[in-house]
């Protein structure tokens, strides 16, 4: 459904579903015997559902599976592709330090397996996502070597109409997170070489497990919270503490001349107040005027 324009901003151009860090195991277990990751993402598609056609894409940046393991991928597979099927978004699959590349090309992309890293555009329209592998075989940190910085460089050589928005697991952003800075993107200046100046828009990132903003190159990061667990900001420092809560996932509105990200908290949550479908054909029949007094206005101060 189109909804009328009523203040500054038309709609977005481009709507995204960030989501990152599944970390599903086989058989559905939960993770560290408490996380009930399946029901996490079940609850994600649903809240997900509620947007209908309105999604471009949904992203998820790494860590799609806990262990790498074929029985969860198809899984995750299994609880997104009817979402994909109902909204008609397109889904892009990023590889993070948990997955392994083999079964991840076998089970989500089709692919005959291999170990070579799993580097993807997809065009959304005059839009580009590049899908960039960081993961380093056998190890938990980030890295591009030579080969995936010239694969880049190579696809970011003509610009694209609407931009690029380049999606990987390690963000290269600074974590006050205890230890998790060994656990960070190695090579970062060498990236920067590569994106700095080019039509780059956005970087989107996951692996810290919480959500998170910044900059690195003169181009805005945004890095999506886990929806298998959260890490703990508030822990005691040199204490690395990850919670049963606090899950979320990022919405991306991306306009002619800019863009905003948005924190969705993942959940069936008390609704506290509601302003459904009616209320907003009411407003839109207005004048503005109309509108201006009908949802502007505070209500009058009780005596």
């Amino acid at each position: 459904m189109q909804i009328e324009q009523l203040g500054r901003y038309p709609a977005a151009k481009r709507v995204i579903a960030h989501v990152s860090d599944t970390h599903l195991l086989r058989g559905g277990a939960p993770l560290g015997g408490v996380a009930d990751t399946v029901g996490a993402l079940d609850q994600v598609v649903a809240q997900l559902g509620r947007l209908g056609n309105t999604l471009d894409a949904i992203v998820v940046t790494g860590d799609v599976t806990d262990l790498g393991e074929a029985d969860a991928y198809r899984r995750v597979r299994a609880a997104v592709e009817p979402l994909i099927e109902s909204t008609g978004a397109e889904l892009i699959w990023v590889m993070g330090n948990h997955d392994e590349r083999a079964p991840f090309r076998e089970g989500l992309l089709d692919e005959t397996p291999n170990e070579e890293p799993v580097h993807r555009v997809v065009h959304l329209g005059g839009l580009r996502v590049i899908a960039l592998d960081t993961s380093v075989p056998g190890f938990h940190h980030g890295e591009l070597d030579a080969t995936s910085l010239a694969w880049l460089d190579a696809a970011l050589a003509e610009p694209a109409p609407e931009g690029t928005i380049v999606a990987m697991h390690h963000a290269p952003l600074p974590t006050p997170l205890a230890l998790m800075d060994l656990l960070e993107l190695r090579g970062q200046d060498e990236l920067a070489e590569v994106i700095r100046g080019r039509d780059v828009r956005l970087i989107l990132g996951g692996h810290l497990h919480y959500a998170t903003n910044g900059s690195f190159a003169g181009i805005a990061v945004s890095v999506a919270g886990a929806t298998a667990y959260t890490m703990d900001l508030s822990a005691p420092p040199r204490e690395l503490v990850g919670i049963d809560g606090g899950r979320s996932f990022t919405l991306v509105h991306l306009y002619d001349d800019t863009f905003v990200t948005s924190v969705v908290p993942v959940g069936p949550f008390p609704v506290v107040t509601s302003f459904g479908a009616e209320f907003l054909a009411e407003v839109e029949a207005l004048s503005p005027e109309g509108r201006l007094e009908r949802f502007s206005r505070k209500p009058p101060v009780a005596p």
